[in-house]
């Protein structure tokens, strides 16, 4: 919509033509339009949500406010209600609301003169990051109250931190500034690159599959769970929405279970291969997944082989992409170990983003531990992908 409006032919009335909107005002347009799309999906799914409850349900003013809190701890923000702090993040939106920033920044670039020089880009791009901060701070504030206070250390850092990696991203695409940053670096960087990106994507499909299975296995949990919260539809509707947004949170949670350290909800529930504590959770029904005993489940030991597949996909991928300007096979091998290494940093970053906290007490603590689950998953998938890229570079040397 903004790069249309930018090229439509405005006419005065005295039939001259206008001038174009500044390249400014469209890429502050574009911030503006991505929380303006995301506000109002939240709220119009929750409203939707409402209609289903027969006791009512929420006012609209209400389902607003609750989506603008969704909204912010998808960013990254922290929420301070009275059980404590609330900053854990649903996955999915915050994928969504990097998907309108990363678009936002192309807007920004496309709405440039043609060979627009790099500070121009930059000027564009900062514009939409200073629009977009500006309103999530607003947003902040506006739903700052007695009910739910707003952290502002978190709220202020972390979704700064978020829209940069967005717009940067989106803006150095459409640009070309970030193919040239690139093609800089050194000739090994771009196979490597593409080994992190193929692991990464292996591990977390294969996150993915561990988690449906753990739920299918227990799908009788899960419809008793959804059906004992009542709501009629509107509870039943609105804990699948809710588990959808967090999805993604239980697949990095995965993680940590494959790569050894296992991952907790709260204090008192830990789940790893080394064994199974549990202890009250919330009444959410992605949690039927959980294990129902303290024995570690089948899932949970074949779960392991996922950082050693994701080794093993990297490898491959470093190894095909070598050139013989890049190297040998033992270049190669050590090229994998690098690709491994960047994978269990990457699972850490995730580990982190993916948990946190829902309250002060028992559930302090959410999800895998960071640190542990990089360290863990980088030593098994760096030792899978050096014997992967060696073997596949020699393989194709003859």
């Amino acid at each position: 919509m903004v790069p249309l409006l930018a090229r439509l032919p405005f006419r005065r009335d005295d039939g001259s033509a206008a001038r174009p909107a500044p390249p400014a005002v469209l890429a502050a347009l574009a911030a503006a339009a991505v929380t303006v799309a995301g506000l109002a999906g939240l709220w119009l799914a929750l409203v939707v949500v409402q209609t289903l409850d027969p006791g009512g349900g929420m006012s609209a003013g209400s389902s607003a406010t609750l989506g603008a809190r969704l909204w912010l701890l998808a960013h990254g923000a922290e929420l301070r209600p009275a059980s404590g702090s609330l900053a854990l993040a649903p996955l999915l939106l915050t994928l969504l609301a990097a998907r309108g920033l990363s678009w936002a920044g192309r807007v920004a670039v496309r709405v440039l003169d043609d060979g627009a020089p790099g500070g121009a880009v930059l000027r564009a791009g900062a514009t939409v990051v200073v629009v977009h901060l500006a309103l999530t701070w607003l947003l902040a504030l506006l739903v700052d109250d007695a009910t739910a206070g707003t952290g502002w250390p978190r709220t202020l850092l972390v979704p700064a931190g978020l829209v940069l990696l967005a717009v940067g991203w989106g803006a150095g695409r459409e640009s070309g500034l970030a193919d040239a940053a690139l093609d800089r670096l050194p000739g090994a960087a771009r196979p490597v690159l593409r080994g992190v990106l193929a692991g990464l994507l292996t591990a977390l499909g294969l996150a993915f599959v561990v988690v449906a299975v753990a739920l299918a296995g227990d799908a009788s949990g899960y419809a008793a769970l959804s059906g004992a919260l009542g709501g009629a539809g509107a509870g039943a509707l609105g804990l699948l929405g809710l588990s959808a947004l967090y999805l993604p949170n239980a697949a990095v949670a995965v993680l940590g279970l494959a790569a050894g350290p296992g991952f907790s909800v709260g204090t008192g529930t830990l789940v790893s291969v080394h064994g199974v504590t549990l202890g009250s959770v919330p009444a959410l029904p992605l949690l039927a997944a959980l294990p129902d005993t303290q024995a570690v489940p089948l899932v949970a030991f074949v779960s392991q082989v996922v950082p050693a597949v994701a080794g093993l996909v990297a490898g491959v991928t470093v190894g095909r992409w070598f050139t013989d300007r890049d190297g040998g096979s033992v270049v190669a091998g050590l090229a994998g170990v690098l690709a491994g290494a960047l994978l269990g940093l990457l699972a850490g970053l995730l580990a982190w983003a993916a948990g946190g906290a829902l309250g002060d007490g028992a559930l302090a603590q959410v999800g895998a531990p960071p640190v542990a689950t990089g360290i863990a998953l980088a030593a098994q998938a760096a030792i899978a992908a050096a014997l992967a890229a060696a073997t596949t570079r020699w393989r194709a040397l003859g």
